[in-house]
């Protein structure tokens, strides 16, 4: 079986060709079972996928629920000063 892609050097093979045109591998020197699935580069058996995650996303960071201080005083301001335009606004 010839492959699309020279597990050896990356190069496109020729669906007719004997032997890879860039670096002449072929099925005695490389083109077997074992050299195109070492090329997928997949993971190995004991993979870890916990450790993964946490080598490339690094520590999940919490962030906190809830409205912060500053809008609650922004809120109080904005309700004190309508309370205040709708007495001044009773008494005119």
């Amino acid at each position: 079986m010839i492959p699309e892609v020279c597990p050896n050097c990356g190069a496109e093979v020729p669906s007719n060709a004997r032997a890879c045109p860039e670096c002449g591998s072929d099925h005695q020197t490389g083109w077997s079972e074992q050299a195109q699935t070492d090329s997928l580069n997949l993971p190995e058996e004991e993979f870890d996928h916990d450790a993964f995650v946490a080598r490339e996303l690094g520590e999940r960071k919490v962030v906190p629920r809830g409205i912060n201080w500053f809008w609650w005083l922004i809120a109080l301001l904005v309700s004190g000063a309508c309370l205040l335009l709708w007495l001044r606004a009773g008494r005119i």
